[in-house]
């Protein structure tokens, strides 16, 4: 069955309420997956503008704004129950903006000092991954940074089984209830991961001049690029 924007929002806004209390036990490596594409972030002043697609309820943007307290972010993402939980986490921050719409069809009006996204992008198929690439160099500034924090496919069968393996064991034991298990597996049917190797590429191609894989664990990779 072919998964669409449809049914990606429906999930996420059916998981809104308990999207936060379930993040460390779903990512093992969640602090460095976090802390790293932060440190990655330096600015130039301390009122950077940045980009948060896929925002969910705004964790990433969260711990930007702990580096850069007067960042003008600007949050989209398909679900308008996820957007509610960003608006509660920021409540009256008049420097955060919010967008309830199709980050890969939106048309952006301004470009952004960083575009950044976490658990997003894996959600999307390989044409449009190369496609979002695209955009994101043309709505970044000069020497403007892309970072995504996401999920990667293993580059072959044998490497993506151990990949599954390791992160069905860790969340089997992570204290989550089994109906918890049951939602979090159920979510996968909705992955459409790309290789590192085919996304650093498609990056390249975007016209990014430096790009990297900075972190990886197992599937969870901070990939960055540097327009």
């Amino acid at each position: 069955m072919e998964i669409t924007n449809k049914d990606v929002k429906s999930t996420f806004n059916h998981h809104a309420s308990q999207y936060d209390h379930q993040r460390k036990k779903l990512i093992p490596c969640f602090d460095d997956f976090y802390s790293i594409p932060i440190s990655l972030i330096e600015a130039k002043h301390d009122t950077p503008t940045i980009l948060d697609v896929g925002a969910g309820t705004g964790i990433f943007s969260a711990y930007v704004k702990e580096k850069y307290p007067n960042a003008q972010i600007s949050l989209i993402d398909l679900s308008e129950n996820m957007i509610e939980k960003a608006k509660a986490r920021f409540q009256d921050d008049s420097a955060i903006s919010y967008m309830i719409a199709d980050y890969t069809s939106y048309d952006f009006q301004t470009k952004f000092d960083f575009v950044i996204s976490s658990l997003s992008i894996h959600h999307l198929t390989d044409a449009q991954k190369e496609k979002l690439y695209r955009k994101v160099y043309n709505l970044l500034n000069e020497e403007g940074i892309f970072i995504n924090a996401d999920q990667v496919l293993g580059s072959t069968p044998f490497i993506e089984t151990m990949y599954k393996n390791d992160w069905n064991l860790k969340i089997e034991r992570s204290g989550l209830t089994s109906e918890e298990l049951k939602a979090a597996h159920e979510r996968t049917k909705l992955d459409k991961m790309a290789t590192l190797e085919n996304q650093l590429k498609w990056l390249k191609d975007a016209g990014f001049s430096e790009v990297d894989c900075v972190y990886k664990y197992f599937n969870f990779s901070v990939l960055y690029a540097r327009k």
